[in-house]
């Protein structure tokens, strides 16, 4: 029994010790371009990843071409930098090709 009890506390220390994982929520039709400017670059690829995927189911497009992915980078941020208060989905997907 007291075995028994000893395994329990370690395993459930064994797991209260474990850090939490946080979970990131983003509303991908409220962000702005200028809150995807602003973004550090691994949010910036997360966000910008998100959108070329949901770009491509849009289109019903099951390949991926680098070379689109790359284009459409380029093309997003220079749109970005000029029209900051315009919501960064609809632009992607008005912008991408």
């Amino acid at each position: 029994m007291k075995r028994n009890f000893l395994v329990a506390a370690a395993l459930f220390a064994a797991f209260a010790a474990r850090p939490a994982s946080a979970q990131v929520l983003i509303q991908m039709d409220q962000i702005t371009c200028q809150q995807f400017l602003d973004a550090d670059p691994d949010r910036q690829l997360l966000i910008g990843s998100w959108a070329g995927g949901y770009y491509s189911a849009s289109k019903n497009l099951n390949m991926f071409q680098s070379n689109y992915a790359k284009r459409n980078t380029d093309v997003i941020f220079k749109y970005c930098r000029e029209h900051k208060t315009e919501p960064f989905l609809a632009s992607f997907m008005k912008e991408a090709h």
